[in-house]
């Protein structure tokens, strides 16, 4: 099994929302700016079904690796979708609650992660 660190988790999350085309994919450094999770990642969708789709990769991915996903919000309405993952807070909106609820500007003291080093054939 694969080294079960937040890196690795991080790295499986990033590897789904890439495989199913999230659009504007951003990773931020949490650590040292929020007691939430060590990393958020922030994903758009072109429409709720690519939501939904890209949640559902996630959950699978993450859960083959070995990891557990300790809540899911927002699945059904599909405009932001939350999945916790305890060190990993992925957030899948569709472009207008992206836009509205900009939690890139809201958390503009985190780094942004160097996609990559995640994901190298980008």
């Amino acid at each position: 099994m694969a080294e079960k660190t937040a890196q690795a988790l991080l790295k499986t999350a990033l590897a789904a929302i890439d495989n199913k085309h999230g659009e504007d994919l951003t990773a931020l450094d949490m650590q040292g700016v929020s007691l939430l999770a060590d990393y958020f990642v922030l994903a758009s969708a072109g429409s709720a079904r690519q939501a939904q789709a890209i949640a559902r990769e996630v959950k699978e991915d993450v859960q083959e690796a070995g990891f557990e996903i300790d809540h899911i919000e927002g699945f059904d309405k599909a405009n932001w979708i939350v999945l916790d993952m305890g060190d990993v807070i992925v957030h899948v909106f569709d472009e207008e609650s992206r836009d509205f609820y900009h939690l890139d500007r809201l958390w503009f003291d985190a780094k942004e992660v160097d996609l990559d080093q995640y994901l190298p054939e980008r």
